[in-house]
């Protein structure tokens, strides 16, 4: 890609198992070799980060065989919110400079769009639209291809909202975002919570009232389970999403701050702590992605959405997977539109 920088080769570590050669043998007998010998070499003879991986036992090993961290583009002042579009580009929110920019399949990167409301997280709808946590005027919003702006939703029981943060759109089009106060926020509502606007954006009700702090979301693709970040209280938590768009049986997932998350086509959830966890669907963790800065959040993309795209404050990294996003079917969509 065009200047892109290789800033990390890539290796593998398998979670909590103590006998290491046990695990290179099982890999070499699946044909990984070449992997595992770049892993071998990176362990012993690089100073650049790692990036740690776990090849699951019903799928691909999670990072591509000799991957490296790519340096895309830097110079942000508080990257964060990569989604992918149908083509597979990828459009980040730089916050403060109120700007949201795009990293082509090609390798270049360009303003989309500027005045953007200190625009957070966002998400492409199956009409390629662009919806979008506009954080700094307290509402959500949907830009379309052109650029042109429509207020999907701005207050709530006739109050604008705190802070929009992260969202994340379910099957039949509803909308999950959260809503929590940083730096100097305006408390609007009386708490922080989790919203959800039902898919003719008529209905919108409160789904989880009791978090210190929410932040991350991201669903499964069959629209049964939602994952959520109390980024308060250092803790994921996982719920079943009810047919109204209301939630139950939350139970905890795992013990993590988590900033942006985002699901692989295996189940397994990726979120940015201090470094991009992996956690399987049973809440075990198998990886770990370290990136020099702490990431912010992060998204699949490219043409085969099987690049993954990681935001820091300053600066947006890929690495290529072995795996892929599970947003395939609405970049179908958009394509069909």
């Amino acid at each position: 890609m065009e200047g892109a920088r290789a800033v990390a080769a890539a290796a593998v570590r398998v979670e909590g198992t103590p006998n290491k050669m046990d695990n290179y043998s099982k890999l070499l007998r699946l044909g990984l070799s070449a992997f595992i010998l770049s892993a071998v070499n990176t362990l012993i003879g690089s100073d650049n980060r790692p990036v740690q991986g776990q090849g699951s036992p019903t799928g691909p090993a999670l990072i591509a065989p000799g991957a490296t961290l790519q340096e895309l583009a830097g110079g942000l002042q508080f990257g964060e919110g990569p989604a992918a579009d149908a083509e597979g580009n990828v459009f980040l929110s730089d916050i403060p400079a109120s700007r949201t920019l795009k990293w082509s399949v090609d390798g270049k990167l360009s303003t989309f769009r500027t005045d953007t409301g200190n625009a957070n997280g966002q998400f492409f709808d199956k009409d390629g639209n662009l919806i979008v946590c506009e954080g700094g005027r307290g509402r959500l919003v949907s830009v379309d291809r052109q650029g042109h702006v429509t207020v999907v939703v701005d207050q709530f029981q006739g109050k604008r909202f705190n802070q929009p943060n992260d969202l994340w759109i379910d099957p039949k089009g509803g909308i999950y975002f959260s809503d929590p106060i940083y730096g100097r926020g305006v408390r609007a509502q009386e708490g922080e919570y989790v919203y959800y606007l039902n898919p003719d954006r008529q209905r919108i009700i409160r789904v989880i009232t009791d978090f210190a702090r929410p932040n991350g979301l991201v669903g499964t693709p069959d629209g049964k389970v939602l994952y959520a970040s109390d980024h308060g209280a250092k803790k994921i938590y996982a719920y079943d999403i009810n047919a109204d768009g209301s939630l139950s049986n939350k139970r905890f997932f795992a013990p993590v701050a988590a900033d942006g998350m985002t699901l692989d086509n295996e189940g397994n959830l990726y979120l940015c702590e201090d470094a991009v966890l992996i956690y399987e669907p049973s809440g075990k963790k198998i990886g770990t992605i370290e990136v020099p800065e702490q990431p912010t959040n992060v998204c699949f993309g490219g043409p085969d959405a099987q690049t993954l795209f990681i935001t820091t404050r300053p600066k947006l990294y890929s690495i290529r997977m072995c795996v892929g996003g599970t947003a395939k079917s609405n970049r179908q969509a958009q394509h069909n539109q």
